[in-house]
């Protein structure tokens, strides 16, 4: 039987904090167009994950994700939950608690592979730095992917937790 690897965050310095909360505050402000982008670029990487979104799951036409209301739903609720773990970064139990009920509702209700997550971020990270390359300084680029590497730990621990099997 294989033993499953979860991985660990990196801490976040109160710098990289900052970072990236600065960063996110420009992110943020286009939260609906900047959370489309992300979303559309991961469906397209990843078709695979539109499996889990009976609205969507049938579109291949980036253009016509980008028009879909409930893809546009979706992402404006991605992008809040991300603010609102950015917003509380100083607080680690209210980010490890918005992680968890992400986490225990894609495992339970929506029964997402964990890996997803990780897919996501990444694309996060991708769309974020394409379209803010003026803020995404090397400093920034390093906490942005220590945020990433968090919001992955803390939705898979709460996957763990409620024995997640595929």
């Amino acid at each position: 039987m294989e033993i499953e690897r979860w991985e660990r965050s990196e801490e976040i310095s109160d710098a990289e904090k900052k970072v990236i909360q600065e960063t996110w505050s420009r992110v943020y402000a286009n939260c609906e167009d900047v959370g489309v982008s992300i979303l559309i670029r991961f469906f397209v990487n990843f078709p695979s994950a539109k499996q889990y979104f009976s609205q969507f799951k049938h579109m291949e036409d980036p253009l016509e994700m980008e028009r879909s209301l409930q893809l546009r739903k979706h992402a404006r609720r991605v992008m809040g939950a991300i603010n609102t773990v950015v917003e509380n970064l100083n607080d680690a139990e209210k980010v490890s608690s918005v992680l968890a009920l992400v986490g225990k509702a894609h495992a339970l209700k929506h029964k997402v592979e964990p890996i997803y997550f990780k897919k996501l971020t990444g694309v996060m990270l991708e769309v974020i730095a394409e379209e803010y390359a003026n803020d995404f300084t090397p400093e920034a680029h390093g906490a942005w992917t220590k945020m990433k590497t968090l919001i992955y730990t803390h939705v898979t621990a709460a996957y763990k937790e409620v024995g997640w099997a595929q």
